[in-house]
């Protein structure tokens, strides 16, 4: 009798919305990977967008804002390609991805509007295979099914070294995977064309498998109504299949149908509460709506809705977003490659938008988690709770999250929550703006002048710096260095990944025998196709760095204990250079770290995994000093400014203090980071304090700064910056005492100003970078344009290019030399002594210098301009005047008005008739 049952959804009727509704400025990437390309919460829609080698999320709301715009804003995710992406199913804000870096992050999003985090609140990782697939559990909260290259992983998420569970191994590419409704199955289908079916509490192995798939090309699975699972493939004949199975019994299919062929591969969307099925081919314009039922006929089409663009992407919004008192029963967001349409799914019913049919919008799946990932994995399996969709029973206040935006403002961004898998809290009342936090209203208070209220706004922030509004410019194009080929990205976290001088670059290679790319600066473009002239450094490198006195020289050091100092021929290579000028040998172990002496020429200092720190004469090409004391890997070391002390930072946690020439012992100790995942060091305000960057107990990086005089009292001041494997790498410039701070694979460069009292850091602001970079280094200060307020100048680099980013203060008058910003800078590129003198005793210093130009007045020494009066005094109006005066000043504006009135008319310029003409 069923075949002859009417459905009350056998009418649904697609409809696409209007080009007024579609949200635009989309623009969708079209890598290869098994995810859908787009998903959706109740609030938020993201997309994977084409920047950044698809490491870039779109993002965007579901509903337009104030002014009827979408806006789209970015976030940059991953360092590789983003393959997939997940909401939480209990957090309309909490977004998993995975990569091909092989890291699934959680990232905790905000409105498009607001400044979205620039860094996961969770990143998981094991080992280096690719990830492909990411999938929420639908009932137990922070518990995800991570699909890698040939197996399936059950993750959660608050246990962060290790999985739950590695399914059994695949035997071919995994392509999809899908949970159970009730949370106690997972299915996945891979390329060996195999259906298996995981109870992953009971077995590693699967319960179900069988070979249900008749091609290896792209399919997908899906759980479906009860026990039925549904996959999508191509047959023999290559074209696109839909198959429903009885996971009891994987044999043979219940039903199946073919959609004609196509190369797109089929996307299946289900709604369980009404029994929908979508099937949406990408690169196709074409979406069709089936109804699935337990019992014959299990697939009925209800649509066949044809769109304008081709299919990039497809996802359905949750229930509870859809507009139930207009009988909408499902709505899609198709991606295309310029913009995302919703198409709404309506069932027509007489008193639509008047009533509630009840009948058409059974309880669904609420928000609230029925258990915890670890109940869960003990056995749990309890339901979500289900709610109603009457708008009369939906709750009338805003949730937690919704308030913490009012009070923060849109300009405020989003704060961290302090769990990732609950909503934000009331902490996030620390970032509110001045006037929210005070307790009177302000129609309470006398309006203050407008220099009190800005002092009053200082009193409450604090001293700011005057480069808070500093800005980082990625130069034009026309200044890149690209088509760079092999470049090696595994250097040790201790290196830089390259380094620069005035004129060249240097860049090692993944090529075998540690080849080392010379670039010159003064040769921009595109490099050619053929390979060029390279240093052979015969092993891999650990570090490189140039010497700062001679713009040729180049000391590398090696996996196999040694360092190699090279000379680059004057206007760089011509052929390949595999004869070093010199080979220092002395560490017994791998070394990781070598820096130029900041004062004496041919000076260097390197560090080692034999726990030792060694000074080298390059004049004599010997071994100087061996300096010990250090209990573990040494993970940073930095010259003093007056080139005096040396100072290390270690993994046993320690900060130490050298002075070479006295002593091989550390001269003082003190604590560093807690974390031991890698640090660096540095001397700031000039040699008074150090600044250590590293990361805490929970990972989280961080800065600190200590006293050198009082090291082992501990750091006066830490503060904390995000979570990331990356080691923070400092750059300090003295003059204006302004560190930039960034990681290998960031996007993002933190800018602090460093005083020598509280708050001792003064944020500034950070430059967002437009892809994940692979190191960020700077040039001397001379390299400045001071006509563009220019402090700084930095060569990032990418996978393929290095670009010039320049870093300016904005100012109004910048026809004036900008004195306050510029101070003589030090003649660094000039040794003050010899590596002899030095080590004999004698101390030097560097000459000073003026960046301004003969041409350019200094702002101190600007004429002050008188200020312009807007209006007339009021004497000009009180003046009292005679009635005389005042016909006087109307006649003589009259008359100036109408010209000089003893000039002839133009009639009397007419010539006449003669006077006989008149008579009669």
């Amino acid at each position: 009798m069923n075949r002859f049952k009417t459905s009350k959804f056998k009418n649904t009727t697609p409809k696409v919305a209007k080009r007024d509704g579609w949200i635009n400025n989309v623009r969708a990437g079209s890598f290869s990977c098994q995810g859908n390309h787009i998903k959706a919460s109740s609030k938020l829609v993201v997309f994977q967008a084409e920047q950044a080698g698809g490491g870039m999320l779109g993002l965007s709301s579901l509903k337009p804002g104030s002014d009827g715009q979408w806006t789209v804003a970015h976030v940059s995710c991953h360092s590789d390609l983003m393959t997939d992406m997940d909401f939480s199913p209990f957090d309309e804000n909490l977004l998993a991805t995975c990569s091909a870096d092989a890291k699934v992050k959680l990232w905790r999003l905000c409105d498009p509007e607001m400044e979205q985090p620039n860094s996961p609140e969770v990143t998981l990782q094991q080992g280096q295979d690719r990830l492909e697939l990411v999938q929420f559990h639908p009932t137990a909260s922070g518990l995800l099914a991570v699909g890698s290259a040939k197996t399936a992983l059950i993750w959660d998420t608050s246990r962060q070294d290790t999985p739950l569970a590695a399914l059994e191994q695949h035997r071919d590419q995994l392509q999809s995977l899908s949970w159970k409704k009730d949370g106690s199955l997972l299915a996945t289908s891979s390329k060996d064309k195999m259906l298996r079916v995981f109870d992953p509490r009971a077995q590693l192995t699967p319960v179900q498998s069988a070979t249900c798939l008749e091609s290896n090309k792209d399919s997908r699975v899906l759980w479906t109504k009860d026990d039925l699972l549904l996959t999508t493939g191509f047959n023999m004949m290559r074209s696109q299949q839909v198959k429903l199975w009885d996971s009891r019994q994987l044999s043979k299919s219940v039903s199946s149908l073919s959609l004609g062929t196509s190369s797109g591969t089929v996307v299946p969307l289900f709604d369980e509460d009404t029994g929908l099925l979508i099937l949406s081919g990408q690169g196709e314009t074409v979406i069709d709506c089936f109804e699935v039922s337990t019992s014959e006929p299990f697939l009925t089409q209800v649509s066949h809705c044809l769109v304008d663009s081709s299919t990039r992407g497809v996802a359905m919004v949750p229930k509870r977003a859809l507009d139930v008192m207009s009988c909408e029963v499902m709505r899609l967001l198709q991606l295309t490659d310029s913009c995302i349409v919703p198409v709404s799914y309506q069932v027509p019913r007489k008193h639509s938008g008047q009533e509630f049919h009840d009948d058409l919008y059974p309880d669904t799946a609420g928000t609230t988690a029925a258990m915890s990932a670890e109940e869960w994995w003990q056995g749990g399996n309890k339901q979500v709770e289900k709610v109603s969709l009457h708008p009369d029973k939906q709750p009338s206040s805003p949730n937690r999250f919704q308030l913490d935006v009012s009070l923060q403002g849109p300009s405020r961004g989003c704060s961290a929550s302090s769990s990732p898998l609950t909503t934000p809290s009331s902490s996030a009342a620390a970032s509110r703006s001045p006037s929210t936090t005070s307790g009177l209203s302000s129609s309470f208070l006398p309006s203050p002048s407008p220099s009190q209220s800005t002092k009053a706004i200082q009193n409450l922030l604090g001293p700011t710096s005057k480069f808070r509004h500093i800005q980082g410019v990625l130069m034009h194009k026309d200044t890149h260095i690209t088509n760079i080929r092999c470049l090696n990205l595994t250097t040790p976290g201790e290196c830089d990944g390259f380094c620069v001088n005035r004129e060249r670059v240097a860049v090692p290679l993944s090529i075998s025998g540690g080849q080392i790319a010379i670039l010159e600066r003064s040769q921009p473009g595109r490099l050619p196709e053929t390979s060029m002239p390279t240093i052979q450094n015969s092993v891999n490198v650990a570090d490189l760095t140039w010497d700062p006195f001679d713009t040729h020289r180049l000391a590398v050091a090696g996996d196999d204990a040694k360092i190699r100092v090279w000379q680059v021929p004057e206007g760089g290579l011509k052929e390949i250079l595999t004869e070093p000028e010199m080979v220092l040998q002395g560490h017994t172990e791998k070394i990781y770290s070598i820096k130029f002496h900041p004062l004496a020429s041919g000076l260097l200092v390197s560090s080692s995994y034999d726990f030792t720190v060694r000074l080298w004469d390059l004049e004599c090409g010997e071994e100087v000093k061996v300096l010990k004391g250090h209990e573990d890997q040494i993970f940073g070391l930095a010259w003093s400014p007056d080139g005096k002390l040396l100072a290390t930072v270690c993994k046993d946690g320690k900060v130490r203090i050298y002075d070479p020439r006295k002593s091989t012992a550390p001269v003082k100790e003190g604590p560093g980071p807690e974390g031991h995942r890698g640090a660096r060091i540095l001397w700031v305000c000039d040699g008074k304090f150090l600044l250590v960057t590293g990361f805490d107990n929970l990972s989280q990086r961080q800065m600190s700064l200590h006293s050198a005089d009082s090291l082992s009292s501990g750091p006066l001041a830490t503060t904390n910056m995000n979570v990331s494997p990356s080691t923070l790498i400092p750059f300090y410039d003295p003059d204006t005492s302004v560190v930039f701070l960034t990681g290998k694979g960031d996007t993002r460069v933190y800018i602090y100003e460093i005083v020598q009292e509280e708050p001792y850091f003064m944020d500034c602001s950070s430059f967002n970078c437009p892809q994940p970079h692979k190191g960020l280094t700077f040039l001397p200060k001379t390299e400045c344009n001071v006509r563009d307020v220019e402090i700084a100048v930095g060569l990032m680099l990418t996978k393929t290019s290095v670009e010039p980013v320049a870093f300016r203060v904005p100012r109004v008058k910048k026809e004036f030399f900008q004195d306050d910003v510029y101070t003589d800078t030090a003649v660094w590129w000039e040794p003050a002594l010899t590596a002899s003198a030095w080590l004999s005793g004698i101390n030097g210093q560097h000459k000073k210098m003026s960046l301004k130009p003969k041409d350019m007045t200094p702002a101190s020494e600007a004429p002050k301009e008188a200020p312009v009066r807007k209006y007339l005094p009021s004497s000009v109006y009180l003046e009292e005047k005679t009635d005389e005066q005042k016909k006087e000043e109307l006649l003589s504006a009259m008359v100036a008005k109408l010209g000089n009135m003893d000039d002839p008319l133009p009639q009397e310029s007419f010539e006449g008739v003669d006077e006989d003409e008149w008579d009669d």
